[in-house]
């Protein structure tokens, strides 16, 4: 005669999924919201960093320098929060390019995220 063994179903409750799918919303969301200050940084960082690299455009005076950034900037359709957020400076044959800056993104109701960036670029002038 067969015997039979009652066991007890295994596997994820229903509030089990549901609170692991409200977490991935959730993590997903503030995600998609970051994506987009953390790009535009990737952009004007790339556009800094090759303007750091040119020695034809490191030849012209700071104010021109500035001048062709501010346009690579527009071409990429990017722009700083700020126009001191990007301070060119020369000192002893050196240009330094600071980059210094933050995003307010908005979260939930009053709850903010704070994005801050900071990077710096060298170049001996020419």
């Amino acid at each position: 005669m067969p015997t039979y063994t009652h066991r007890k179903q295994v596997g994820a409750s229903f509030f089990g999924v549901l609170s692991i799918l409200i977490l991935l919303g959730l993590v997903f969301s503030v995600a998609f919201k970051l994506f987009s200050p953390f790009w535009e940084f990737r952009t004007i960082s790339a556009v800094v960093q090759a303007t750091s690299e040119d020695r034809e455009e490191l030849a012209r005076p700071i104010a021109q320098i500035r001048t062709n950034i501010d346009r690579r900037f527009l071409i990429n359709q990017v722009s700083l929060p700020e126009r001191d957020s990007l301070t060119i400076t020369e000192d002893a044959g050196m240009i330094f390019f600071n980059l210094d800056y933050e995003v307010r993104v908005p979260m939930f109701g009053n709850v903010d995220a704070v994005v801050m960036f900071q990077e710096t670029y060298e170049a001996r002038k020419p």
